[in-house]
């Protein structure tokens, strides 16, 4: 309170103190008005400047002398103009001079000294009643020096009688200067009067109008002057620095301009003084006149007013400018309190999200890291804070006005820092001591999953044997051993010792680790004692064994011989006798550890699965919060570059999708199999539809790292990652979607591995596969997305199923000879593209850069209907070499795979394409065919027509449907029985898939299509293997199931064999088209193609096909 009202009282001092300057400026500033009013003769007086020219005219001059009781002299020379004066002219002078004595010499009236002497009566007369009229002061006497001349003097003597009431003043008619002399002191006169005063009329012109602009100068100055005080002492403070200084500057320029206009009137007053006692310095015995005295005093006592006026506005002004000093100094504490307290409270706001809370090591490491940095910074907003408050103090100090507003200021300030500093120190203990927890949970848990691994690493043959039994016996105690420095001892004292850092979930860690080291140590005990036992001496029977020599001779007899053989056979017994029952209980004991086993490591993958997926997402929200926010950072807009802006898109892609996806959904779930391991394929077969977004960012991805590098260097990376405390670049972390998507495959083989015959096995295997489905759709969208020149849309053509590169070769039936033979040759490069309803012929070019950008691209250069391409295995005689035709071998493209592994999967993937198709079109034909009588085969239970007895339309119907039968091996039960069948044993069967347009122009007859298909036409008699049941469907008809034997015994019409089923011995017609589908032949190869439309289907040959193949049976829809 003291403290507080000692500064009231300074300050009410303090302004008080201007107060009282401002008065003191103004009461000089009244009393130097008062001053040069007086010698300005006040506001409408005369000045001497302006009536310069009626005063050189000398009719009334004012010589300075003064009467006996010190009236002033006027004395008026002979003039004999003075009639002709002009009134105003009279009267401004005589106004002008009575006005020039002071006031008091005034009241006493003034003396006028008229000399007429050489004028007449009748001109003094006019002189006596002008100056009557028009005189403006006290008159206390008229001297009139009357005419010389006898008759104007005598008639002046007898008129002056008569007239002497007429005048109305006090006239003496004096006759000579001697008379005068008598009234007037002639020292008080001029020498023209008789006397001995020294009168220059322009020189008392001279000081009068310098006196005059002097006091002029003067009033001017003290009134602005007082102005100024005024405006100074009125002035409010300003709210801001910036209008602070403004004002500052613009009262500094204004004082500096008074102080100017104090030095000029100093300077002309000094000059004027100097004037005035130039006839000092000139004769020192001279006499001043009173007027001349008076005009000494008057500039004396204003140059004194002036230098005690400019005396008190320089305090006054010392004390203004203090005081806005002190507010300037104000306004910037002010300001700098709202900066440090703002970025306190962000610094406070941030240091609260800090957790103390950490899951991991890394986790605690990580944020305590990131406390750190967040540490330095703040203290940078401590010492500023601090520093501040140490200027409040000196402000306070200094006796500064707002003391009551700083000293509040500074200890909010020192609070707020303290408060701080305490939290700063309170987290960073926290976490210390929780990252000392997580280490001892991970140093014990580490512990036990390296006993885990040294159970499960302990071969169970190499145990068999009591050394080996001791040795692995040794390992355990040695190990043991060190169970005192690495696990955990008493549960109670860990929860006591870091009671401030458990939380649930790490209340849950430790509970873990206990649970953990239990079950290890539990196994261990186990293990031990199944060493101990089998480290024990093992005591063999005792057999009862014949004596035998030492030396045992070559000349044994054979009994002895038999006899030790029997011996032999009979401890040979007795070891297989023991050995089951001590071994069985071995392998049982064995069969329990090692399910223990497995399950630990079942729990050690999972583990490792749950702590990377926490990382995982960890790092995809620093990145988020680290660089993709930052971008609509308007602080950080100056550091971004033109080429990265509103590219955010581009450069994170999705990111934020997985990252909400791995956060709120994926991991959670994957917490929920912490205990069941085996069972985690659930989870990712769950989400396999949500793990596809990862498609759209590895497709965005050359995209993204070719803006990373037209940016990397730029000044918004580093800052943002020198704030994050990377070690690594941006680029690593975008690439950690792609590793995590890889990284799952990894995990589930490994868990795959240790869950044989678990529940979850059958899932774990699905969820790998559909994992690495979703790897090879990744890879091939990324091929496919670089495909450029299709005019096309590529998502029309259906999923892509295969894409690589293949040598190939093109041959074309209308081609010039040369150029067929020259392609033939000379193979082009091409990356074939495998659509479900296409093959696309691409060529690769590499492209300049790095990274992705020299990713290739793919020119693309000619396309292939699947409804209408055919497929030979083997050609050339090559097994990497497949053929690929169509327009019934029109066009031919011979592709050459790295590989005749990479061969066979295409192989395989076409064919499966092409056979959908084939089914497709079946179900399509039999939906449009209605005639009950010849139903076309659809499956292995589906009844299929063999009558001989068709009608036309039926004949008609059926030629139609051999161009459209798909194609089946046929195998032939003997094919060395019959020299006829050679030439079917290394035939093709093709089915050629055209476009059925309501049947074939003349040009388009099927069976001349191709000259090559013409080597086979017809089915050879022979005995063959029925690979497809059938019922029949008429009483002409035959009924044969798979695996029975049937024999061709003879064509009839219309493509009709007679067959014979050798399992029943009936017999029956059957058409040739539907016999392809129920016969199959070994070492014959197969072609097959398909059509959008109808099937047609012929039997041919090809001279380039290889022999071997797969039946029909293996490829069936």
């Amino acid at each position: 309170m003291c403290i507080g009202g000692h500064t009231c009282t300074g300050n009410t001092m303090a302004l008080n103190r201007v107060s009282q300057l401002c008065h003191d400026i103004t009461r000089l500033w009244l009393q130097l008005k008062m001053m040069t009013d007086d010698i300005l003769q006040r506001e409408e007086g005369l000045l001497c400047a302006e009536i310069g020219s009626e005063l050189q005219k000398q009719f009334a001059i004012l010589p300075g002398g003064r009467g006996i009781n010190g009236s002033p002299i006027i004395v008026f020379p002979e003039f004999p103009a003075f009639g002709e004066l002009e009134e105003e002219e009279v009267q401004n002078v005589l106004s002008y001079l009575a006005s020039v004595p002071s006031v008091a010499a005034s009241g006493e009236g003034f003396i006028l000294v008229i000399d007429r002497r050489l004028d007449r009566w009748a001109a003094v007369r006019a002189t006596l009643l002008r100056i009557a009229g028009s005189f403006p002061g006290n008159l206390h006497l008229v001297l009139v020096l009357r005419p010389t001349t006898l008759l104007q003097r005598t008639l002046s003597d007898f008129l002056f009688k008569f007239n002497r009431d007429e005048f109305k003043m006090k006239v003496v008619m004096l006759s000579s200067v001697t008379e005068l002399h008598a009234y007037i002191d002639p020292g008080q006169l001029t020498t023209e009067l008789g006397g001995t005063q020294e009168y220059c009329h322009d020189s008392w012109i001279s000081h009068r109008t310098a006196i005059e602009a002097f006091a002029l100068m003067v009033k001017t100055t003290a009134q602005t002057l007082q102005a100024f005080g005024t405006e100074l002492a009125e002035t409010e403070l300003p709210n801001d620095a910036e209008a602070t200084t403004n004002l500052l500057h613009t009262h500094t320029l204004k004082k500096d301009k008074m102080k100017e206009d104090l030095q000029v009137a100093l300077s002309q007053g000094g000059r004027l003084l100097e004037c005035i006692n130039e006839p000092l310095q000139t004769d020192p015995e001279y006499s001043m006149t009173y007027d001349e005295l008076e005009n000494l005093a008057t500039v004396q006592r204003l140059l004194g007013q002036l230098d005690e006026t400019e005396a008190a506005f320089d305090d006054f002004w010392e004390r203004h400018r203090t005081k806005l000093e002190q507010c300037l100094q104000l306004r910037h504490f002010e300001h700098h309190f709202r900066e440090v307290r703002a970025q306190l409270d962000v610094t406070s706001e941030r240091l609260a999200g800090f957790s103390e809370v950490s899951v991991s090591p890394a986790h605690a490491e990580h944020v305590l890291r990131e406390l750190s940095g967040h540490e330095d910074k703040a203290c940078d907003a401590l010492d500023r804070a601090l520093s501040l408050a140490a200027e409040g103090d000196m402000l306070i100090e200094n006796s500064h006005y707002a003391e009551d507003s700083i000293r509040p200021k500074c200890s909010e300030l020192r609070g707020v820092c303290e408060e701080i500093s305490s939290t700063l120190r309170s987290k960073k203990s926290l976490l210390l001591r929780a990252m000392e927890l997580h280490n001892a949970l991970e140093k014990a848990s580490r512990w036990c999953e390296e006993g885990i691994f040294l159970l499960a690493s302990q071969s169970v043959d190499r145990c068999q044997s009591q050394d080996g039994a001791e040795a692995a016996l040794q390992e355990l105690e040695r190990y043991l051993d060190t169970a005192s420095l690495h696990t955990l001892a008493d549960r109670n004292a860990i929860c006591c010792q870091y009671e401030a850092t458990l939380t649930a979930q790490l209340r849950d860690q430790v509970e873990r680790v206990f649970q953990k080291q239990s079950s290890v140590q539990e196994m261990f005990e186990k293990r031990r004692v199944s060493l101990k036992k089998l480290a024990a001496k093992q005591t063999r029977p005792v057999q009862p064994v014949a004596p035998r020599p030492e030396v045992k001779s070559p000349l044994s007899s054979p009994n002895q011989q038999r006899k030790e053989r029997r011996y032999s056979a009979d401890n040979a017994i007795c070891k297989k006798v023991e050995s089951p029952i001590h071994n069985g209980g071995t392998r049982h004991a064995s069969l329990s550890e090692e399910e223990e086993n497995l399950a630990v490591l079942r729990r050690h993958v999972m583990n490792e699965l749950l702590e990377t997926e926490r990382a995982y997402v960890e790092e995809l929200l620093c990145v988020l919060e680290g660089y993709a926010a930052e971008m609509d950072n308007p602080a950080m807009a100056h550091l971004i570059p033109s080429t990265l802006l509103s590219k955010k898109d581009v450069l994170f892609g999705n990111m934020s999708e997985i990252y909400q996806f791995h956060k709120r959904t994926f991991l959670k779930e994957l917490e929920a199999y912490t205990d069941c391991p085996e069972l985690v394929g659930r989870c990712f077969l769950e989400r396999m539809k949500d793990l596809q977004i990862y498609e759209a960012y590895c497709q965005n991805k050359p995209r993204s790292e070719s803006l990373w590098r037209q940016c990397s260097d730029c000044a918004f990376f580093q800052e943002c990652q020198k704030k994050l405390e990377h070690k690594l670049g941006l680029d690593s972390y975008l690439l950690k979607p792609v590793q995590r998507i890889t990284k799952y495959q990894l995990l589930l083989k490994e868990l795959l591995k240790y869950s044989k015959g678990c529940d979850g096995c059958d899932d774990l295997q699905e969820a790998l596969s559909s994992i690495l489905g979703i790897l090879k759709a990744v890879n091939d969208s990324m091929h496919l997305i670089a495909i450029t020149g299709y005019e096309g849309n590529l998502s029309e053509l259906g999923r892509l199923l295969m894409q690589g590169s293949f040598s190939v070769w093109t041959e074309h039936k209308k081609g010039h000879a040369k150029v067929k033979d020259l392609a033939r040759f000379k193979p082009m490069q091409r990356h074939l593209f495998l659509h479900q309803k296409a093959l696309l012929f691409c060529k690769r070019r590499e492209e300049n850069g790095e990274g992705y950008e020299k990713a290739p691209s793919y020119s693309f250069k000619h396309s292939l209907s699947m409804s209408a391409v055919g497929i030979t295995e083997n050609a050339k005689g090559d097994n990497k070499k497949f053929e690929i035709w169509c327009n019934s071998r029109d066009e031919v493209f011979i592709a050459q795979a790295p590989t005749p592994e990479i061969k066979t999967a295409w192989v395989n993937e076409i064919r499966k394409v092409l056979t959908q198709q084939l089914q497709a079109c079946r179900d399509a034909s039999q939906q449009k065919s209605s005639d009950p009588v010849s139903p076309s085969p659809t499956s292995n239970n589906t009844s299929i027509s063999l009558s001989p007895f068709r009608s036309s339309s039926q004949k008609n119907q059926k030629k139609q449907e051999e161009k459209k039968v798909e194609a089946s091996t046929i195998s032939e039960v003997n094919s060395s029985s019959s020299p006829k069948h050679k030439g079917w044993n290394k035939a093709s069967l093709s089915v050629d898939a055209s476009e059925e347009n309501d049947g074939y122009s003349s040009g388009e007859d099927p069976m001349n299509s191709d000259p090559e298909d013409d080597i086979v036409k017809k089915l050879a008699p022979g005995k063959y293997t029925v690979v497809t049941d059938c019922e029949k469907a008429g009483p002409q008809e035959l009924s044969v199931k798979s695996g029975d034997m049937v024999q061709l015994i003879r064509e009839g019409e219309d493509g009709q064999w007679f067959v014979k089923n050798l399992r029943t011995s009936k017999e029956g017609w059957v058409a040739a088209a539907n016999l392809l589908s129920l016969i199959s032949e070994s070492k014959s190869s197969q072609s097959l193609s398909s059509s959008d439309g109808s099937v047609s289907g012929n039997l041919s040959t090809s001279s380039s096909c290889s022999e071997t193949y797969t039946s029909y049976s293996d490829i069936k829809p």
